[in-house]
């Protein structure tokens, strides 16, 4: 915290250290000597404006540091207003007008939550972040926030999760909305005739295009957002210049590492298409940001120090007066010096008790107000709470200088809900309100209700002919219509048929290749040269092209960056040199899955948000997937994005050297909780061609709202075999026969996925050939599709009993007289304990629970007891265990399969 800045160019030179080649100076300039120096300032900044000043002040410094003079370095400015009152432009709209409506929707707000938790309901609610918020919301309503039309793409605004009542009851003055929409708010069910808690564009489908409640996920997808409108534009796919991503956000927000860890991204790429607005009310849910320092001071040494413009808005315009008259800099030295909690404790205290405690220990503290009355120093405003510094704010901001823009806005959370929460450690919890306290709000911000009404929180709305109306609507139909407002309409996309993938039908013959390297040939060889869908596809990838075998596609298509190539890389000779261009159509990352999973979501929703589909395909360390960045995952189920996450190195024992932290086994099980997520695991390349098609044609042809987990991986140890005739159905559907073999001594069904079932074809091999067992292998390329589909129809018929029972698929395929079944993969066992419920027999899960280790493949699938001998034997157990195999034997098939019984339980290894 920078503390005792003074308000004058003076008072500040009186205070300042003076030094020479770094010792302190015997004299200091005089006043007169001061005052030459800044009236040179002056002439210039007349004459020449402030970009000249600018200039000529880096120079100096320049000049000074050549010189050896060591500059003092401080990362924030004066506790005040970025804008001078002389600065500040004229405010453009009615200001009586608006601030009818802001209170109006202030009410709403509020009454709407009160009477959601009337009673016992427990729905919750919050009142006071919008209450904190409002203005700064309304501002940017009536002046700054373009709807997308025909002529323009439209601004797309990050809403702060706490503040939706306040977007609700706007869209019920504007008629979006009727009184039992605001009736149900957290009251979702029947689906639409509620309003949702907070916004989730999967259950307000045509209101909510960004999921922020989640907080720290708002900031970096934005970010991420803005840039690939530039990757947009620089492809020639959209012309997007005027659209500008705003981020309103909350100061305790600020301490996610997902808020700020990607601040130096929009400095670099020259993103002046972003304009963050930090609500700074200085608490959090439970207390203080910064009780015992000063958050909007740290956080604009955080901003500058990145490289982003940094307005701040902290005193409304009753301050200029004070601040102006202050001719010792002690006002402004007494607003750094006071810490945010003790701003928090006078936030909401009386006026004589301001000019005590704050004012009066100091004389000319105490004189600076001594004209005024006790009601007018309670009345002085922060500035997130004043129209005229939030417009010069957002006009600040929005005026592109090549650089990120953020507004630090000081507020009061619960402003205006008195003693129900403002400026109270449990404003975050506020929820309800007594009728005095009602009453209190009504008064406060005059609004037309009688004091019989205020016993049952009314919502009002004016009649269509009132100039509130009028001006509300004229407002934003000039800014192009209501937001927030979700397009999902969009081009259906020309998706290729399955015989423009016949070239990975017919096997691979003695070549053996992994489903990692056949995922980059579909992406290089065919999707990107497809004509309809080419230009569409945006493969992102996390700084490991090389590990996947994707480096072909650096010079085939070329790596984003926004300043293309301003070096010769080392490897241009080669024909996969490392290409940066301008129109690149590859998002490579670097070591950042937060960013390129926000990359991801940005691409994955282009089709509602600009009404451009776009086709992302991620691929990354699985294991650095869902369990990093599983949040943004389900974030981006909830905005309903599409397109391709493909796990690069699945398998606990595929990626067999990396070890413990590397090795995933539980990618597709946490792929299964998301609800319109579609998991497979395939082990050829039809099946990875069959999976990729059917998805590009139901989401992009057939625009289902549904995204792909694809686990592929690096086990090039196996050939793959043409594609059988008549397998797509299974493939799609998660199960399909590979083999049958007949034998003697009994049947079992064996159930293999990914690398794992060559492993159960060589134990189908065991069975048959040492022990007369005969048996089918079955590829099971989805557990969750074959669970999902069975749990259906489960349901169905639990609850309509009357009527003919339906089966479910593998009601359908299994035979119930087959056997036991015996499931392998390369996965915990909790992946293939998914479809237990509907296996008709005795059912054995193979997996690989437990922590892995750096070994060879074969010795890891050993150690979890998944490879063929493992199959073969628990095979044999199980036909044991169902009568049909001699239990006695089991001990001489164990060392006959060199199984070491006593061998560690991997669970505990």
């Amino acid at each position: 915290m920078a503390s005792g800045s003074l308000a004058t160019p003076e008072a500040r030179a009186n205070h300042a250290p003076h030094s020479r080649n770094g010792q302190a100076g015997e004299q200091s300039l005089d006043d007169a000597e001061l005052r030459d120096w800044f009236e040179s300032l002056e002439d210039v900044l007349h004459r020449h404006g402030s970009t000249e000043a600018t200039r000529l002040l880096r120079r100096l410094d320049d000049y000074a540091r050549k010189h050896g003079v060591e500059l003092p370095f401080d990362p924030t400015t004066p506790y005040v207003n970025t804008i001078s009152p002389e600065r500040q432009p004229d405010y453009p709209g009615d200001e009586e007008l608006e601030r009818t409506i802001r209170s109006l929707i202030r009410w709403n707000a509020a009454a709407m939550v009160v009477r959601a938790n009337k009673g016992d309901t427990g729905v919750g609610g919050h009142i006071s972040t919008y209450a904190s918020s409002c203005t700064l919301y309304e501002v940017g309503f009536n002046h700054f926030f373009h709807a997308r039309t025909k002529d323009h793409p439209g601004d797309f605004i990050y809403f702060q999760g706490h503040a939706a009542p306040g977007m609700y009851s706007r869209a019920f003055l504007e008629g979006r909305f009727d009184e039992s929409h605001l009736d149900n708010f957290r009251q979702e069910l029947p689906r639409g005739t509620g309003l949702s808690s907070y916004p989730h564009p999967w259950l307000m489908p045509d209101f909510w295009q960004f999921p922020t409640v989640s907080m720290g996920l708002g900031p970096i997808t934005s970010l991420y957002h803005a840039r690939f409108l530039r990757y947009l534009g620089n492809r020639g796919l959209l012309q997007n210049d005027k659209s500008t991503v705003w981020a309103f956000l909350g100061d305790g927000e600020m301490d996610e590492p997902e808020s700020l860890g990607a601040l130096t991204l929009p400095v670099r790429e020259g993103l002046d298409n972003v304009v963050w607005v930090v609500n700074c009310n200085l608490q959090r849910l439970d207390g203080p940001v910064r009780g015992n320092g000063k958050i909007v001071q740290e956080l604009e040494g955080i901003f500058r120090g990145a490289g982003w413009n940094v307005v701040k808005c902290l005193w409304g315009t009753g301050w200029d007066e004070l601040i102006a008259k202050d001719k010792t800099g002690k006002l402004v030295a007494k607003l750094e010096g006071t810490v945010d909690g003790e701003f928090q404790r006078l936030s909401t205290a009386p006026g004589a008790v301001v000019r005590k405690e704050f004012f009066g220990p100091d004389p000319d503290l105490q004189a600076l107000v001594a004209d005024m009355k006790d009601e007018e120093i309670e009345r002085l405003r922060r500035g997130g709470h004043d129209p005229k510094k939030v417009y010069a704010a957002y006009q600040t901001a929005t005026e592109r200088n090549g650089r990120p823009t953020v507004v630090l806005a000081q507020t009061i959370k619960g402003y205006g809900l008195g003693e129900a929460g403002e400026g109270k450690m449990v404003a975050h919890n506020a929820k309800k309100m007594t009728t005095e306290q009602l009453k209190a709000f009504r008064d406060r911000f005059r609004v037309p209700v009688s004091d019989k009404e205020c016993e049952t929180a009314p919502f009002y709305k004016p009649d269509a002919d009132s100039p509130e109306m009028k001006y509300l609507t004229e407002h934003r139909e000039k800014l192009g219509g209501s937001m927030p407002r979700r397009l999902a309409e969009h081009e259906k996309l020309n998706v290729p048929g399955l015989e423009k993938f016949k070239a990975y039908f017919d096997g691979t013959g003695d070549k053996t290749v992994s489903t990692t390297f056949v995922l980059g040939q579909l992406l290089q060889r065919t999707l990107l040269k497809d004509k309809a869908l080419g230009e569409r596809i945006v493969p992102i990838i996390p700084d490991e092209a090389r590990t996947f075998g994707f480096e072909g596609l650096f010079a085939q298509i070329g790596i984003y960056s926004p300043k293309g190539q301003l070096y010769e890389p080392v490897d241009r000779k080669v024909s996969m040199y490392y290409k940066e261009s301008k129109n690149g159509q590859m998002l490579e990352e670097g070591i950042n899955e937060a960013g390129a999973m926000s990359s991801f979501v940005a691409a994955g929703t282009a089709y509602a948000n600009v009404g451009v589909p776009m086709i992302p395909f991620y691929v990354y360390y699985s294991m650095f997937g869902f369990q990093r960045v599983g949040d943004l995952i389900w974030l981006a189920g909830d905005s309903r994005a599409k397109g391709f996450l493909c796990g690069g190195t699945s398998g606990r024992t595929s990626l067999n050297g990396e070890g413990l932290q590397h090795q995933d086994g539980h990618s597709p099980l946490m792929a299964s909780t998301v609800p319109n997520l579609r998991a497979y695991d395939p082990a050829y390349n039809y099946e990875l061609a069959i999976i990729v098609q059917d998805g590009l044609r139901r989401m992009y042809a057939e625009g289902e709202d549904c995204f792909y987990y694809l686990s592929v991986y690096n086990d090039d140890s196996y050939s793959h075999p043409a594609k059988p005739e008549g397998c797509e159905e299974g493939v799609l559907r998660g199960l399909y026969k590979v083999k049958s073999v007949d034998g003697k001594n009994g049947r079992v069904q064996l159930f293999g996925s990914g690398p794992i079932l060559p492993y159960v074809l060589r134990a189908q091999a065991i069975l048959s050939e040492n022990y007369g067992v005969g048996s089918d292998v079955w590829s099971v390329t989805s557990y969750s599709e074959l669970a999902r589909e069975a749990r259906a129809v489960t349901r169905q018929n639990r609850l309509h009993p009357g009527e003919t029972p339906q089966q479910s698929y593998l009601e359908q395929v299994l035979p119930t007289d087959g056997g036991p079944f015996v499931a392998s993969s390369d996965n915990v066992r909790l992946v293939q304990d998914q479809i237990r419920e509907w296996v008709p027999g005795r059912y054995v899960a193979l997996g690989t629970d437990g922590f892995g280790r750096s070994e060879t493949r074969s010795a890891l699938r050993r150690h979890f007891e998944i490879d063929a001998e493992c199959v073969a034997y628990a095979a044999l157990s199980a036909l044991a265990a169902d009568g049909d195999f001699d239990a006695k034997k089991l001990p001489g098939v164990l060392k006959d399969l060199g199984i070491d019984p006593d061998k560690v339980d991997p669970m505990g290894a």
